[in-house]
């Protein structure tokens, strides 16, 4: 593998990992960073958090892969997974507070996007998750050399749009959505900066 990141030794699981990302400045900035100026700009955003953790799993013997969770009126994000035990678990930078680690207890890739639903939500309080990706494995952006470059990496957000993303809504189940808890959503959004916040349009 080249150009391997000399910082991954410092993670030794991948809860460590969230734990760095957590501490990070939300960047709201329009570049996507490689996970080497992550680390040295200490800042990301949801996407540059996913390539930063998938990364950084490679280092622990894991699969660099991503998923894509596409969002109606709202910010998609996305995550880097992997398997422990044979289930799924994942790791992730948000805005929020409660679209990031999962614990990997999941039997499938459905289940573990799921877990997501309910705390996938807008400012308003709109449940707005709609479709998640196949993972994508970073692999296939090696020779772009994605883990060290000092290039935009928005290329490989373009891909995201290319594949395939599974619905799990059909339209009869989106139009009996509740909104959600107002005190839940207020705790979600605490310490958000408000310049990396998506501003839903009001129905």
């Amino acid at each position: 593998m080249k150009n391997k990141l000399s910082f991954a030794k410092q993670f030794k699981k991948p809860i460590d990992i969230q734990i760095f990302l957590n501490g990070l400045v939300y960047n709201s900035e329009y570049i996507t960073n490689s996970p080497k100026n992550v680390f040295l700009k200490q800042r990301a955003n949801c996407f540059e958090g996913a390539l930063f953790a998938a990364a950084t799993l490679r280092a622990m013997g894991h699969k660099p892969l991503i998923v894509d969770l596409v969002a109606k009126n709202d910010d998609d994000h996305v995550i880097a997974i992997y398997k422990q035990n044979n289930c799924f678990g994942a790791v992730a930078k948000s805005n929020t507070t409660v679209l990031r680690f999962r614990e990997p207890v999941y039997r499938s890739l459905r289940e573990l996007i799921m877990s997501y639903f309910d705390f996938y939500f807008n400012t308003l309080g709109e449940k707005s998750l709609r479709s998640y990706s196949n993972p994508v494995n970073l692999s296939r952006f090696d020779k772009y050399n994605w883990m060290t470059t000092d290039d935009d990496l928005e290329f490989i957000g373009d891909y995201l749009y290319t594949i395939k993303h599974h619905k799990i809504l059909n339209s009869k189940s989106i139009r009996s959505l509740n909104i959600a808890d107002k005190v839940l959503v207020k705790l979600c959004f605490s310490g958000s900066i408000e310049e990396g916040l998506f501003k839903p349009k009001r129905k």
